[in-house]
Order: C-alpha cells, then sequence, then structure tokens
C-alpha cells in the first residue's frame, strides 16, 4: 500500500470555535487584550469544537497522514499548554489516538511539507505552505463537510 498523503489542520477557528472562548471571558479578563485576545491567559482552555470538525478530523486521519499545525501566541506562553490539552481532551489523550503525538506548533508553517493544509487563514507562512491551501471558511469550503467531500477522493 503506497504511502498515506499527509494533511495538516489547523485549530483556531477551523476545529476550534475561538468565539466560544472568547463569549466565556468574564470583561475583566479582557482589559488590556481588547486587539489581541488569544493572548488573554487561559483563553484556549475555553474553547469548544466547530460543528463538524472532530467527526471530520476523524474520518480524515483514516485516509491521510494527519496533524494538526496550529500557531500559539508568542506572548501567551499559558496557550501553548492549552492547545495541547485541548487536544487531548477533544481527540484523545492515549497511544493510539487519532490525534495522539500529531500536533505541531509553529510560526513558520510553510516549514513543514506536505500535501494539504486546511486553515481559515493564509497567516504564519500558510500563504507559502507548498502543499495545496484548503481555505477553511472560505465560499468553496464553508463546513467541514465541503472539505471532507472534496479531501477524501483526493486520498
Amino acid at each position: 500500500m503506497p504511502d498515506k498523503k499527509i494533511l495538516y489542520v489547523d485549530l483556531d477557528n477551523t476545529l476550534v470555535n475561538f468565539q466560544s472562548g472568547i463569549d466565556r471571558l468574564h470583561p475583566s479578563e479582557k482589559v488590556g487584550f481588547e486587539n489581541d485576545l488569544d493572548e488573554v491567559p487561559r483563553i484556549f482552555s475555553l474553547m469548544d469544537p466547530l460543528e463538524g470538525a472532530l467527526d471530520a478530523y476523524e474520518v480524515l486521519a483514516e485516509k491521510f497522514d494527519t496533524y494538526i499545525l496550529s500557531t500559539a501566541p508568542w506572548k501567551n506562553p499559558q496557550a501553548w499548554h492549552d492547545k495541547v490539552k485541548w487536544v487531548q481532551w477533544h481527540l484523545g489523550y492515549e497511544s493510539g489516538s487519532v490525534a495522539y503525538k500529531r500536533l505541531i506548533l509553529s510560526h513558520h508553517k510553510n516549514l513543514n511539507r506536505g500535501d494539504f493544509l486546511v486553515d481559515d487563514r493564509r497567516a504564519n507562512g500558510a500563504d507559502k505552505f507548498e502543499g495545496e491551501l484548503i481555505p477553511f471558511g472560505s465560499e468553496k469550503f464553508p463546513t467541514w463537510k465541503a472539505v471532507t467531500d472534496y479531501l477524501l477522493p483526493l486520498a
């Protein structure tokens, strides 16, 4: 059997509903972070998965060599910890779980080699990724169903 194609999936606003974390913040926690809410300590621990994201990740992980490729805010070291915990909580902590040791945190997504990157933004090197960028939330890929319908035949 040939090697599986490599698929990277972003976290924030791709697997994770970033707004759900914002909505859970107390107004006092936002003070001083109005333009940088991703720097609020523990915000990433408050977020829910996007609708259909976890199921889609599991389906795609069966057909692709799948990794989560995310960027954590440089000025919020708690975010690095909370992203690992989020993946463990929602996709499994144990060896053999669908995302076990498959989280990459980088400010340079273009340095990762692979076939596909599902990301809601073109920042942090996503725009320079050598494989195909799947723009999640775009007109062509507004939902996880649209993403899986597109990717599965390419596996």
